[in-house]
């Protein structure tokens, strides 16, 4: 399934992300499996011969060469992950992938000499990054837009030749599965689950069982778990990330964090909150806005903003 990032501006940055360790030490072999230029050497593979700085200019350079106004914007940052019961693609197989998708989406199509210049990278069995910057070789703007439209008809159509998952509609209340990198991870350590897994149900349980803000983040703290707290600028609790003690990234470094959007999409602090903060009955609005009770039906009041 494509899934496209936010555009940015950073070449360099998104790529020593791309070809580093991760934020969770979660990528493996990081190598290219395809380009716009079939002869590309890999950073990782061949560093004699090409550096990560240098990959950075070369995608840069058409942008750095446009005579008129360039994109704010100009880094395009797409991944496509294939299901976790798939089997795993070959590099040759993400190659042709990756081709595809950068030609449906308008930033290099097929045949297209002068098209945007793009690398594949892939850190993982289970998935690509596609990195491209938005300046065509001629000196003109590419059209991309509709990509991620037309990058999943091409996805259902490697789906249905190679036999691989359908894509499915995103269930926003269904957990966030740990990716092959982190169930990886957890192998390394000799851990029975990834840290999300065990994080994921040690805040589910103080969820089910918290009467307030307060209780629940002293009941994942009394559960073991390294806890921060988010605050707004008057200084009220507006979120929380949770860390599983030893789970470390960046060489030990520093602890993996998890916010709890991150984890599962019911366990960010609002979606929690409705488990022990009841709903507002039509009464209690009554109650809180007398003037209700004679502003008639809904929309017809113009004197009190928010009625209606």
């Amino acid at each position: 399934m494509p899934k496209k990032a936010e555009q940015g501006a950073d070449t360099a940055g998104l790529l020593a992300y791309l070809f580093g360790p991760g934020d969770r030490d979660e990528h493996t072999d990081p190598h290219i499996v395809a380009a716009w230029d079939p002869a590309l050497p890999c950073p990782a593979r061949t560093p004699d011969r090409m550096t990560l700085s240098g990959l950075a200019l070369l995608l840069d350079a058409p942008v750095d060469a446009l005579r008129g106004p360039r994109p704010v914007e100009h880094v395009w940052h797409v991944s496509v992950r294939n299901a976790p019961t798939d089997r795993t693609l070959t590099d040759a197989e993400w190659a042709t992938v990756a081709a595809e998708m950068v030609a449906v989406a308008g930033i290099a199509p097929h045949g297209d000499e002068h098209g945007c210049r793009w690398v594949a990278v892939r850190h993982a069995p289970d998935h690509i990054h596609i990195v491209a910057t938005l300046a065509r070789q001629d000196g003109r703007h590419p059209r991309i837009r509709g990509d991620i439209v037309r990058m999943h008809t091409a996805a259902r159509g490697f789906e249905t030749a190679w036999g691989l998952s359908p894509m499915s509609p995103l269930d926003e209340t269904a957990r966030r599965a740990p990716a092959t990198g982190e169930k990886e991870k957890a192998a390394r350590r000799g851990l029975s689950e990834p840290a999300r897994e065990t994080l994921q149900r040690t805040v589910r349980q103080a969820a089910a069982l918290a009467t307030d803000d307060t209780d629940f983040l002293n009941r994942l703290r009394d559960a073991g778990l390294r806890v921060r707290e988010h605050h707004d600028e008057n200084g009220a609790v507006d979120g929380y990330t949770v860390a599983l003690p030893g789970d470390r990234a960046d060489h030990g470094s520093r602890p993996v964090w998890f916010s709890g959007r991150t984890l599962a999409y019911d366990l960010s602090l609002p979606r929690i909150r409705e488990r022990y903060e009841p709903a507002l009955t039509p009464a209690d609005i009554t109650r809180a806005h007398p003037h209700l009770r004679s502003c008639g039906p809904a929309g017809a009041c113009r004197t009190h903003r928010g009625c209606g």
